[in-house]
């Protein structure tokens, strides 16, 4: 078991879930932005 530095007690396990949560929100994010800008792009008449 690993132990926080500062403190000598046990460090707390990652809580995988809330962090893959928080990725896959990150991601879609992302994605539907970078549609947006795709989409901007091909309306000024810019391909991509």
């Amino acid at each position: 078991m690993t132990t926080d530095e500062t403190t000598k007690t046990p460090a707390a396990p990652p809580k995988k879930d809330d962090k893959q949560d928080r990725l896959a929100a990150r991601l879609r994010e992302n994605l539907r932005k970078r549609k947006e800008q795709a989409r901007g792009r091909e309306k000024d008449g810019q391909p991509g």
